[in-house]
């Protein structure tokens, strides 16, 4: 989903499985001798060796974790629950890319076979795929009693999995609008900003069907918790428009950073996390929740089926959910933080950066800022196909 600075990924891969339409393409396998993808609950769980391995194995993107200032290599927060628990990680920085992940551990959870990971990170978006194939294990909450006391109510329950049954947040953000507040000369308040005049040619979005689509409609002042077919043809129509008029500079994945920074572009589709990092340097770039709303989106934990120590992972996350860890943890990504009990923590910092950081809406969205903040519902299987097809002609992919 989407990346900041601080995770450097690459956002323009369109992989084989998205082209067909992921969860559709894999049901039509089924029909040419491949094993269908669903798998029943009965076959996800193997016998859990969490009692007799103490360790587990955590696949998650790259720079996706708070390290030490002097030695890249320790991850304090990893550390400290090693001490705490015995319990050994491995933790392993292999995703670059929904899709691409998705297509590396797929013959192996289609065919009933272990990943060889414990814990994976994807986009919600991603998730909600997992979900609906049954390629990830329902979470024992009793074993997780930070996660239910602490996780944000905005989060508990989003259409693909009401309830968070098998998804826990690991990092939340934002999908708003940022300006350049010196170099435009005025504020933007509303999604429909980006095609004034005075903007023409100096506009980006985001290149990601998935990553785009929603903010577009709450422009148009949809519900984006249950938006139609219709509303996504309506936003297909007006990009459309603003496409041939020469209001949009480009679709980007994360390098819009890099048109904002120098100026080619005024405004744009972007994310929370992106707009702190590019503030340290330049306070001019403003991030924007539009009144009429912005996407409130997680990269979430899932444990994948047949993981080997599922207790182990269930008690990892957990830790991350208790507020001092998770304080810990916003420091240094600089997300939305999913356990707004974490800003108290970093309130009472006595380093005065870190303790502003708890005053950071962009982290620790305000009252009037979370009223705006929305879940959209996933694109489903059977609309990926027809969805994909109309938006990757538009963006030229």
């Amino acid at each position: 989903m989407p990346q900041t600075s601080s995770r450097t990924t690459v956002m323009s891969r369109r992989s084989l499985l998205r082209a067909l339409g992921g969860t559709a393409a894999l049901g039509a396998l089924a029909g040419c001798g491949v094993p269908a993808a669903y798998v029943a609950p009965g076959d996800r769980t193997v016998a859990d060796e969490s009692a007799a391995e103490r360790k587990l194995t955590w696949a998650n993107w790259p720079l996706y974790i708070d390290t030490d200032d002097h030695d890249p290599n320790r991850r304090p927060t990893l550390e400290g629950f090693g001490k705490r628990t015995g319990i050994s990680v491995d933790y392993v920085e292999e995703i670059n890319d929904n899709d691409e992940f998705f297509g590396k551990i797929s013959p192996a959870l289609m065919n009933h076979q272990s990943t060889g990971r414990d814990l994976i990170v994807m986009s919600d978006w991603m998730c909600a795929r997992f979900v609906r194939l049954g390629w990830v294990e329902e979470m024992d909450r009793a074993r997780q009693p930070n996660v239910a006391k602490y996780l944000d109510p905005l989060l508990r329950s989003p259409a693909f999995d009401k309830g968070r049954r098998f998804t826990v947040p690991w990092q939340s953000g934002i999908t708003g609008i940022a300006y350049n507040r010196r170099k435009l000369g005025r504020e933007i308040r509303h999604v429909k900003d980006l095609w004034a005049s005075d903007l023409k040619g100096r506009v980006t979005l985001l290149s990601g069907l998935d990553e785009s689509f929603a903010l577009l409609m709450q422009g148009n002042g949809v519900d984006i918790t249950k938006w139609t077919a219709d509303d996504f043809h309506n936003v297909c129509d007006e990009v459309e428009r603003e496409v041939h008029r020469g209001q949009i500079r480009r679709f980007t994945g994360n390098d819009y950073t890099k048109d904002l920074v120098s100026g080619d572009v005024l405004a744009c589709q972007a994310y929370s996390g992106d707009v702190i990092q590019l503030q340290a340097d330049n306070p001019d770039i403003r991030f924007l929740v539009p009144e009429e709303g912005a996407e409130l989106w997680s990269d979430s934990l899932m444990i994948p089926n047949r993981a080997r120590h599922r207790a182990n992972a269930e008690r990892l996350i957990d830790y991350y959910y208790a507020p001092q860890t998770a304080a810990m943890l916003a420091a240094w990504v600089n997300y939305v933080c999913p356990v707004p009990a974490a800003k108290e923590v970093l309130a009472s910092a006595k380093d005065k950066d870190t303790a502003a950081l708890a005053e950071n809406p962009l982290i620790f969205p305000d009252s009037g800022m979370r009223a705006r903040l929305a879940i959209a519902r996933d694109i489903t299987s059977t609309e990926r196909v027809e969805f994909a097809k109309r938006w990757n002609k538009i963006v030229g992919l």
